[in-house]
């Protein structure tokens, strides 16, 4: 086995480091909509959905989570009168979220204050060839993180999660 490469040590420390601070970055931005990063990235699944309704097994594949991770976060938005766990009509055994009008009111009010804090936070510093270049490197790194393609992200090795164009959502 051999050690990394001195190019390759500063990419990866790059990267962890970017990973550590971004959604901390992001939250802080996010904190007067009263949302973190992951629950506007829950929020947003289920309003650009049809009936602003998901299955949770099919919002942990959209936003990436597991379910352990997204039923805690499911409940925090609870809490808040922002999600509502329904049985789903089509099969007894599975659970849909479904948004709030309080829900859609949150997810109006932080689209903006996200849609800032990212241009501010990672976009701004990039041409439209580093962001053509950020696209295809973290797709790659995604797909090799997820072979068997189990995650929306990387389902059809395009990128599926990536929320719907705003001019569909018109």
């Amino acid at each position: 086995m051999t050690s990394l490469s001195q190019p390759e040590r500063v990419a990866v420390a790059r990267l962890q480091a970017l990973l550590e601070l971004l959604p901390t970055a992001l939250d802080r931005q996010l904190q007067s909509a009263g949302v973190t990063a992951f629950e506007y990235t829950l929020i947003e699944a289920l309003a650009e959905s049809e009936y602003r309704r998901l299955r949770l097994s099919a919002l942990a594949a959209r936003t990436n989570a597991t379910l352990a991770r997204l039923s805690r976060v499911v409940t925090s938005l609870e809490r808040k009168g922002l999600v509502e766990r329904m049985p789903c009509p089509a099969d007894s055994r599975a659970t849909n979220a479904v948004l709030t009008p309080a829900g859609e009111q949150a997810y109006a009010h932080s689209r903006d204050l996200h849609a800032d804090a990212v241009r501010a936070l990672v976009l701004d510093a990039l041409d439209p060839t580093d962001l053509d270049d950020l696209s295809r490197v973290t797709l790659a790194m995604l797909t090799k993180l997820d072979p068997e393609g189990r995650l929306t992200v990387t389902a059809d090795r395009a990128c599926a999660a990536d929320p719907v164009p705003m001019a569909a959502l018109a």
